[in-house]
């Protein structure tokens, strides 16, 4: 039997940036996986805080050099990668300079929010799904980390549908108590949009703001998950609206949330 591939796309991961809990998440499921006999890639985007020769980060020419397209606009793709100290785990960085050289994540420094953090999460999930076709490496469950990778399944459900390399691909997508007060503009609908998808496929994203992003991760991943229960009275009530023909749950941070989601991706991979 072969290995069970998973693809983990998250914010942030330990030790290269934590801002929130997401880091150590991403840190310590992986390598549970990857211990337990499980293929692993893991991408993230190469925010500027990251400082590349300290966490030895070097290009994969031959991933890069892709062209993004966000709006009317074609960004290149740069396709990063450095290794976990003491874990036999590579970490693909997506990188731009327009969306990324800035040092810091979601804020500047006067804590405000950025206002293209809109076009930085479509060009990290395009850029996600570029670089694994590229590796030609099909992923049995895609597990979304955060809002920023919210537009993955989505995409998957639609342009990427008929893809070889996803045609068996389930998506998980775990929620995080990471909300922001910023409203996009209207723009967002259009930005967002690829082939195969029509205005109506985008209703969730409607309100264009974080609860829109949970949204629409939520409607199109075939298993939402809760990470832990501390969240916000919004957040958990959105919680309780997502139903349907998937599987909708918690999974608390304690010693045993390895097996959870070890279950559960032998569950959606089955």
């Amino acid at each position: 039997m072969s290995k069970l591939r998973v693809l983990y796309v998250a914010s942030e991961i330990n030790p290269f940036l934590q801002t929130s809990e997401v880091a150590d998440f991403v840190r310590k499921l992986p390598q549970a996986m990857q211990e337990r006999g499980m293929e692993i890639r893991i991408l993230v985007p190469r925010f500027g805080l990251i400082n590349e020769r300290k966490n030895r980060l070097h290009e994969v020419v031959r991933l890069s050099g892709i062209n993004i397209s966000v709006g009317d606009e074609e960004k290149p793709l740069t396709i990063k990668v450095a290794s976990i100290p003491n874990a036999k785990l590579q970490v693909y960085f997506i990188d731009n300079e327009d969306y990324f050289h800035r040092k810091s994540v979601f804020h500047d420094k006067d804590e405000k929010f950025f206002e293209d953090n809109d076009e930085r999460a479509i060009f990290f999930c395009k850029g996600v799904l570029e670089t694994v076709k590229k590796l030609g490496w099909a992923p049995d469950v895609v597990h979304c980390n955060d809002w920023i990778t919210s537009l993955i399944p989505l995409y998957l459900k639609t342009t990427y549908k008929n893809d070889p390399i996803f045609k068996n691909t389930q998506t998980i997508f775990t929620v995080y108590n990471n909300e922001f007060s910023h409203k996009f503009d209207g723009s967002l609908m259009e930005k967002v949009k690829m082939i195969d998808i029509e205005d109506s496929m985008l209703t969730p994203l409607e309100s264009a703001d974080f609860q829109g992003f949970i949204k629409i991760g939520a409607h199109y991943a075939d298993a939402v998950i809760k990470a832990g229960e501390e969240f916000s009275e919004s957040l958990t009530q959105l919680f309780s609206e997502f139903s349907g023909d998937k599987k909708v749950d918690t999974i608390e941070k304690d010693d045993d949330f390895t097996e959870s989601y070890y279950n559960l991706y032998n569950e959606l991979a089955g």
